[in-house]
């Protein structure tokens, strides 16, 4: 349940702990710790894990016969480890207490989402009856993003003598916190070394197989009375034992406080001597918390949204999540969106397209952050130009899992859990996701102004990626169209025709669309540039006036296709066969991954219309009504509302909503649309998560892209906010569920920037400074101006 700013989980469930350890993960944009237990190393109950934004490392694994590799976000050494027994002094030891040993009288986490605090509270009792009482308090670090600490607190109940705690910095783990990945090498750690310093400091460092990355930690260990540790190693273990006195009045206290650096950290130093000495530096715990807690509130005070209620509550609980992957901290590494934030080991840590979903939010937040994200796609420029050379193409193809070096990290082969089958995997095809990267780069510099980004390195993707997409598209005679053949869609069922030897579809109406509105972009950006910088670069990227032609006809004359009235997925899916839903929902219930359950009968989803998300639904969700139907219109079709409202409802029936994704986007079509079903589709992106709706997953790691949409849903989505170059556009649209609400945003060079939506009105307050008014620009086209300094309402409707 949840109260307030706080996320409890009461009572002990052990086959919800991942999902607990998930929900309760603490980070900072740097790292992050998985909310588990400190007393419980990794096992069927239970996943610790650690994981450093942009620390990968590859290894080959032999896979049904063949070798594949795989590059894994590396879990990284177990720093919060802690066990305890009593030591009366009456009796023998007892044994070693934790939530398994037996069911714990009284067992409570408790997330603090205003400070960024995790508190677990236990009650045990002993095989004797000794009842302890035990309080962990846990931070990551927003402040200082190479630290973490952990205060545990004993109370005795009924007994007296003391307590044995065994501190323990733990390198033997692997990656194995995914089920269906365990037939791969998950051992990316080697070269351990241990050791221990003057301050009861404990150190631990190591490297990544492949990638070469040196990793330290150091953990130092104090503990309150004051004991001095009996100190030894166990294989890759360091551990630190104490005796610590209790009784009735008297509790004992352990705080252990990590420092990490890595061969990745700049500027570059030896990461041992650095850990060690961070660690020795640090603040006391109340130190560490206090100053923890005002970062946390400065955090909150720039990406603030108030939502009334339970949806407010949730929401919360997703911005934390978000805040925690993408900090201010991320503007200075080299990362991407990771889809599972770092949370888990789901998807491996890679950045897939989920950032189309999650930089509207960090855009109109944290600008820095959002540019640097796109950065990280533009130092794979490189690797995504490689891409399209191997595939005999020009331009761009950005890779639909990316990692480390930008090369394409999607597997080749893929386990159906149900089946128990290794199956091919073509999600490589999904080139939709150099789109989605273009349209970041585009919609950002709109937001922000940012004419330097879209000048520069922004301009020389958006190029690229356009330019792959005129020399990808194949001319078709009979239709006197241009076609994109060979993809697979945002869908992701159908990564063939049925009986087809090779693989892929044509022409999927989203890749087709979004790829017409980047070259159109492409053409408008040259038209903008300034003479030098256009002339530089037609020259560095040797675009001719016969290329650039070519641009304009492709950008006008790709083929969307049709069927009984509607937008069709892609070509040929109006002749695949129809599901009988009924006869899979009654005999399987759950059909979410309705994929895995026709591979498993040995037929294949490719032979129906049916779809796991939003595929050509994701164009209402991308584009405003009279964006889209600009957008068709220049290539040649005419889009109306009623043609629109038919296909989103015939898509509708035809969707199994295997993504989390899926509910946001059409949650999001229908609340444009003022459709009956909004709400539960909203809804149901809310509690993605929270109930784990995917059954499982979440505790393998969030969904960051659903987390962030469901933000912006409100956001953006509530308000038709649209910040630009004429100020700040906005078309509200009515969701009973949701009257009001408020947040803060960064608009026009503008910081802090506070609107206010209730039911027919629209408040806006500008901080001071010595900037230009804010324009606002009203559905009815009325325009107001709101100086630096004023609040302004605005009548709606």
């Amino acid at each position: 349940m949840t109260a307030g700013w706080s996320w409890i989980h009461e009572g002990y469930a052990p086959e919800g702990e991942r999902l607990v350890e998930a929900l309760c993960t603490l980070g900072n944009g740097r790292f992050a710790t998985r909310g588990s237990a400190p007393e419980c190393p990794a096992g069927p109950v239970h996943y610790p894990g650690t994981y450093l934004a942009g620390c990968y490392d590859r290894l080959t694994s032999l896979v049904a016969g063949e070798r594949v590799e795989n590059e894994d976000l590396v879990n990284l050494p177990n720093w919060t480890l802690l066990r305890y027994r009593c030591l009366p002094d009456d009796a023998p030891p007892g044994a070693w207490l934790s939530p398994d040993s037996d069911a714990p009288r009284h067992y409570e986490v408790r997330l603090d989402l205003r400070a960024g605090v995790l508190t677990r509270r236990l009650f045990l009792q002993d095989a004797r009856g000794r009842g302890l009482r035990v309080t962990h308090v846990r931070i990551v670090h927003m402040g200082d993003a190479r630290i973490a600490a952990q205060r545990t607190t004993f109370r005795a109940y009924g007994w007296s003598g003391a307590v044995e705690v065994e501190s323990v910095l733990d390198g033997a783990v692997a990656n194995v916190g995914v089920e269906r990945y365990r037939d791969l090498d998950g051992n990316h750690l080697t070269e351990h070394r241990t050791g221990f310093e003057p301050g009861g400091v404990a150190r631990l460092s190591c490297r990544t197989v492949e990638s070469g990355i040196r990793i330290a930690m150091a953990v130092r260990t104090v503990t309150e009375p004051a004991h001095l540790a009996r100190e030894g190693t166990r294989g890759p273990r360091t551990v630190q034992t104490y005796r610590l006195p209790l009784g009735p009045r008297r509790s004992a206290t352990v705080v252990k406080t990590l420092a990490l650096h890595t061969s990745l950290d700049r500027p570059a130093a030896d990461p041992v001597t650095e850990a060690v000495d961070a660690a020795t530096r640090a603040e006391a715990f109340p130190v560490l918390l206090a100053t923890h807690t005002a970062s946390w509130r400065g955090l909150w005070e720039q990406g603030e949204l108030r939502v009334p209620g339970e949806t407010g509550r949730v929401l919360r609980l997703h911005l934390f999540h978000l805040l925690q992957t993408l900090s201010p901290h991320t503007a200075e590494l080299d990362v991407g969106v990771p889809a599972r934030g770092l949370h888990g080991e789901a998807y491996r840590g890679h950045v897939f397209w989920d950032e189309l979903f999650v930089l509207p939010y960090v855009t109109l937040h944290f600008p820095e952050v959002a540019r640097a994200l796109l950065m990280y796609r533009h130092r794979r420029l490189p690797a995504a130009r490689a891409a399209a050379r191997a595939a005999g193409a020009r331009g761009a193809v950005f890779p639909w899992q990316s990692a480390s070096s930008g090369r394409e990290e999607s597997q080749s082969l893929h386990l159906n859990p149900r089946s128990g089958r290794w199956v091919p995997d073509h999600s490589a095809l999904q080139r939709h996701v150099s789109s989605a990267v273009a349209i970041n780069v585009w919609r950002y510099a709109r937001a922000t102004g940012d004419r330097g980004f879209l000048n520069s390195a922004g301009a020389e993707i958006l190029l690229e990626v356009a330019r792959h997409w005129a020399g990808a598209a194949t001319y078709d005679a009979e239709r006197g169209r241009y076609r994109l053949r060979g993809v697979v869609g945002p869908d992701e069922y159908h990564d063939a025709y049925p009986g087809a030897t090779t693989p892929g579809v044509d022409d999927n109406a989203y890749t087709n669309a979004t790829a017409a509105w980047v070259l159109a972009r492409g053409l408008e950006l040259l038209g903008e540039l300034p003479d030098a910088r256009r002339e530089e670069l037609t020259g560095t990227l040797s675009l001719d006036r016969e290329e650039l032609s070519r641009w304009e006809d492709v950008s006008r004359r790709l083929y969307v296709p049709f069927h009984q009235g509607v937008v069709s997925q892609f070509d040929g899916y109006g002749d695949l066969a129809e599901l009988d839903w009924s006869h899979y929902r009654d005999r399987y219930g759950d059909i979410r991954r309705l994929d895995r359950i026709l591979e498993a009968e040995g037929d294949t989803v490719n032979r129906y219309q049916a779809s796991k998300q939003a595929d050509t639904l994701m164009l209402g969700y991308l584009f405003r009504p009279a964006e889209l139907r600009d957008l068709f219109a220049r290539l040649g079709y005419a889009l109306d509302d009623d043609l629109w409202r038919t296909t989103v409802a015939y898509y509708l029936r035809r969707t199994s909503h295997g993504s989390t994704l899926s509910s946001l986007v059409h949650g999001w079509v229908l609340t444009r649309q003022k459709g009956p079903q909004a709400w539960d589709h909203c809804r149901e992106a809310l509690l993605g998560d929270v109930a784990d709706l995917q059954g499982g997953t979440t505790g393998e790691g969030i969904h960051l892209g659903a987390m962030a949409g469901t933000v912006d849903l409100v956001e953006r989505g509530l308000t038709g906010l649209e910040a630009g170059p004429e100020g700040l556009r906005v078309a509200p649209v009515e969701l009973r569920q949701i009257p009001r609400f408020a947040f803060t945003v960064c608009l026009a060079g503008h910081r802090g920037v506070r609107l206010r939506m209730l039911p027919g009105r629209l408040g806006v307050r500008v901080p001071r400074s010595a900037r230009s008014p804010l324009t606002v620009v009203l559905p009815d086209e009325r325009r107001g101006t709101v100086a630096p300094g004023e609040e302004r309402w605005f009548r709606l409707g």
